[in-house]
């Protein structure tokens, strides 16, 4: 990934906490078939390794486990939040007009070695860990056990799982740190009027640079 000094994302604990504010991740893999990507939610345990280990399932009838087999290369997009930027919100505009649209996002890319995994053990534990990552903040949370349990191990059967040992774990978080502060206020402003929630999230971002002094 492109990597500008000043849009690079260092700290841990802000990639962690963007993997699972946005667990669908985009497993991208090359194999024998060329390369594949899918969607898929992640669960991320920070203390797996020097960089943490991403777990998930995928359906027996998805090709890609079958081309990662015991060992492949592959590489894991998380897309947090994003917004266009108008070019209109620069304070630079009103003085030089030297100023052209661009798009502002957070994003972390998890790179490392795929292995897939067919041990029902592992599988039940992984899909109770989903579950209670997306569940638990819930007022009634739905867990595996409200489901009968021949119907859980048949949905098992139809699953391979996936665990990728982390070798690198890239942040890149652009929100306007190349810009001055008065076009980085028109900026925050600007999504501010806009009204609508991921707007709201992009001008919280650019404000936590000025915050910091970025």
């Amino acid at each position: 990934m492109y990597q500008p000094p000043h849009f690079r994302e260092d700290d841990p604990a802000a990639k962690a906490a963007l993997i699972r504010a946005f667990p669908l991740g985009l497993l991208v893999t090359s194999g024998q078939s060329g390369l594949m990507a899918n969607p898929i939610p992640f669960l991320y345990d920070e203390a797996g390794g020097p960089f943490g280990v991403l777990r998930c399932h995928v359906a027996k009838a998805n090709p890609q486990w079958k081309e990662i087999g015991e060992g492949l290369d592959a590489l894991v997009v998380f897309q947090g939040s994003e917004h266009y930027i108008r070019p209109g919100w620069y304070e630079t505009k009103r003085e030089t007009h030297k100023v052209v649209p661009t798009w502002n996002y957070a994003m972390v890319q998890a790179r490392g070695r795929a292995r897939a995994i067919e041990d029902r053990a592992w599988l039940a534990q992984q899909i109770r860990g989903v579950t209670i990552m997306m569940e638990g903040g819930a007022p009634e949370p739905w867990s595996v056990e409200d489901a009968p349990d021949d119907f859980i191990a048949s949905q098992i059967k139809g699953i391979v799982g996936i665990e990728i040992e982390l070798v690198a774990l890239e942040g890149k978080w652009k929100t306007s740190q190349n810009r001055n502060e008065a076009d980085r206020r028109g900026v925050i402003e600007g999504l501010q009027a806009m009204g609508d929630p991921s707007a709201a999230i992009m001008a919280a971002m650019v404000e936590k640079t000025l915050d910091r002094g970025a």
